[in-house]
């Protein structure tokens, strides 16, 4: 559609000459029209916003506090476990249902039997040790526990060293029991919907059980 105007009919019909009908105003005012917040900006500041949410749910729950994580390692106080099972069962149920209604989509991380164990015992070791796991120990640096410190520091030299050899792991360690982005769907005959509730269920059953037979 144009947007240019006919002219009168006193010009001649062989006058060529184009003229522009937009107003400096316009174009200022076209000028200051919000332009849309770029992709990153937006995933940045929703990243921002659900991890002061995710911290704070964290120290809500009581999972930033030395005693009740200690307390878990030692299969004394069990509210870890049933914070963490409560989020997963939320979260697969939520996912699952977003999916289907294409609102997102799945990044699946490859299963690396080499990576996946040697990792998960330095995360455990470390665990242990400093008895603060990263979003935990975020938390509790933010409420007043300053023996986190000393986890935040190591958890962010650590953060280092894994870029370093990051390209040395994905060369050696990455190619030993790499089975692909393998999930349960892959493992079961069964549709995502029912291996999802059935998942979810038992994991309830388990949260049931633990708040029957566990002190917290």
């Amino acid at each position: 559609m144009s947007t240019t105007t006919e002219k009168p009919s006193d010009t001649p019909a062989n006058d060529t000459t184009a003229h522009d009908t937009t107003t400096p105003h316009a174009e200022n005012d076209h000028n200051k029209q919000p332009k849309p917040l770029p992709a990153a900006h937006r995933s940045l500041a929703l990243g921002v916003l659900f991890g002061v949410v995710f911290g704070f749910l964290l120290q809500k729950g009581g999972v930033a506090k030395f005693h009740v994580l200690i307390g878990q390692l030692l299969l004394e106080d069990f509210t870890v476990v049933k914070v963490m099972l409560s989020a997963v069962v939320v979260g697969m149920l939520g996912i699952h249902a977003m999916h289907r209604a294409n609102m997102v989509e799945f990044h699946i991380k490859p299963t690396r039997l080499a990576s996946n164990v040697i990792g998960g015992l330095l995360f455990g070791c470390g665990f242990a040790l400093s008895a603060y796991c990263p979003g935990t120990g975020a938390a509790a640096l933010g409420q007043g526990n300053f023996d986190a410190i000393a986890m935040v520091v190591g958890m962010i030299a650590g953060s280092y060293v894994f870029a370093e050899a990051s390209g040395w792991i994905s060369r050696h360690l990455d190619p030993i029991g790499d089975k692909g982005k393998l999930t349960l769907f892959d493992l079961f005959p069964q549709s995502r919907t029912v291996v999802t509730l059935s998942s979810a269920s038992l994991l309830v059953i388990v949260l049931i059980v633990l708040e029957l037979t566990t002190t917290r």
